[in-house]
C-alpha cells in the first residue's frame, strides 16, 4: 500500500523549479532521456532523469505551467528518523507512522513537500458484523447501520450547510462581477469539504474496527448520469465528495484490515428493513414510512440496513440467519446481490 504525505519544507527551491521547468519544456521538444542533454541546465542529474522520465515520453503534456522536483527513493536518506535529501541539502522530520516498508520518491513544490511512502498491508480480517453505509448529498453524508446489534452511527451533517452557504456567496458575487474572489472561494469550499471527508472516514473505519465489521457501500459508479433528479438537487449532486470519500475510507481500511464490500444501488432507499416491501412512495425526504408494515425511520438508517443485508446474502456465514428478503414477493431478483 503506498501513501502519499504532505508536508511544508521550509526551503526556498525557486531557483531548482526554474531548472525543472526548462528541461521539461526540453524533454517535450527532444524527447531526449538522457541527463547528459540537459548537464548545462545545472540541476543534479538524480532530478534531471525523473523530469526527462516524465515529460520525454508523455504524449499528451504540450505545454508546462509548472514542474515539481521529483527526488527518486536512492537519492532520499533516513537518519534517526528524519529525513535527508543530500543533492538539495534538505532534512525532513518524518511525522508519518514509523512502520513503513520504504520511502519511494519526494515530490517538491515551492512550499510542499509530496512524500511517497510504502507500508505493509494488514491481510483483512473475518468480520464478526457487517455495517452497511449509506452515502448522502444532504443531511449527514454518512449513516452507517450495524445489522447485528442495531447500532446506528451519523457523520458529516456540515457538509450540506458548507455547500449552502458557499452557493449562496457565490450567486451574491456572481451578481457584483467579482470573479476571483469567486475563484479563491472555490478553493475554499473544497479544501473544507476534504478536511470533513477526512475526519468522517477516520471516525467510521475507527469505529466498524473497533467491532471487527465489515463496511458494506453501495457501487455508486455513473450516478451523476444515471440518477434522476430535480433542478434543486443538480447542484447537491454535482457538488457530491462521495468517490473522495469512499478513497479515504478505503485506504484506511486498509492500514487496519478492515473488509469491504460494494453492493447495485437499486431499492436501498425504498425497501423496508423491517418487511422487504419496495414502493417509491416509502420514502419522503429524511423520512422512511412503510406503506405495508407502517414502519417508521430515518430514511439513510433504513437504506444503511438494506445495504448491510444485500451483502450478507453473499457471505455463508451470515446467510444462514438471514430471512429478511426470503419469500417476500415484493422484491424483484434484480435487486439482490449476487
Amino acid at each position: 500500500m503506498i501513501l502519499t504525505y504532505k508536508i511544508k519544507h521550509k526551503q526556498d527551491f525557486s531557483e531548482e523549479l526554474s531548472k525543472a521547468k526548462r528541461i521539461a519544456e526540453f524533454g517535450i521538444q527532444t524527447k531526449s532521456r538522457s541527463s547528459a542533454d540537459v548537464k548545462h541546465f545545472g540541476l543534479k542529474s538524480a532530478i534531471s532523469n525523473q523530469i526527462l522520465k516524465k515529460y520525454s515520453g508523455s504524449k499528451t503534456v504540450k505545454k508546462i505551467k509548472s514542474v515539481k522536483l521529483t527526488i527518486p527513493s536512492q537519492s532520499i536518506q533516513i537518519k534517526d528518523m528524519r529525513i535527508y535529501v543530500p543533492c538539495l541539502k534538505l532534512g525532513l522530520d518524518i511525522y508519518f507512522p514509523k512502520g513503513f516498508q520504504k520511502i519511494n520518491q519526494i515530490e517538491l513544490g515551492e512550499e510542499f513537500a509530496y512524500i511517497s511512502v510504502s507500508y505493509i498491508e494488514k491481510p483483512q480480517y473475518e468480520p464478526t458484523c457487517l455495517i452497511g453505509v449509506d452515502r448522502n448529498t444532504t443531511h449527514h453524508i454518512v449513516v452507517a447501520s450495524n445489522i447485528n446489534s442495531g447500532k446506528v452511527l451519523k457523520l458529516g451533517k456540515s457538509c450540506n450547510h458548507i455547500h449552502k452557504k458557499y452557493s449562496n456567496i457565490r450567486k451574491s458575487l456572481q451578481k457584483k462581477g467579482k470573479f476571483k474572489r469567486l475563484k479563491r472561494m472555490k478553493n475554499r469550499e473544497q479544501r473544507i469539504i476534504r478536511d470533513i471527508n477526512h475526519k468522517v472516514s477516520t471516525k467510521l473505519v475507527n469505529e466498524v474496527y473497533k467491532v471487527k465489521g465489515g463496511l458494506v457501500f453501495e457501487d455508486l459508479k455513473g450516478i451523476r448520469t444515471t440518477a434522476k433528479t430535480r433542478r434543486k438537487q443538480r447542484y447537491s449532486l454535482n457538488s457530491w465528495s462521495f468517490y473522495q470519500l469512499q478513497m479515504f475510507v478505503e485506504y484506511k481500511a486498509k492500514k487496519l484490515g478492515v473488509p469491504i464490500y460494494y453492493v447495485e444501488p437499486q431499492y436501498t432507499s425504498q425497501r423496508c428493513c423491517k418487511c422487504g416491501h419496495i414502493e417509491r412512495a416509502n420514502r419522503k425526504g429524511n423520512l422512511f414510512n412503510c406503506k405495508k408494515c407502517r414502519t417508521v425511520e430515518d430514511s439513510g438508517v433504513n437504506a444503511g440496513f438494506n445495504i448491510a443485508h444485500l451483502q450478507k446474502y453473499s457471505i455463508p456465514q451470515f446467510n444462514k440467519d438471514s430471512d429478511l428478503l426470503k419469500g417476500n414477493t415484493d422484491v424483484p431478483k434484480e435487486a439482490l446481490c449476487n
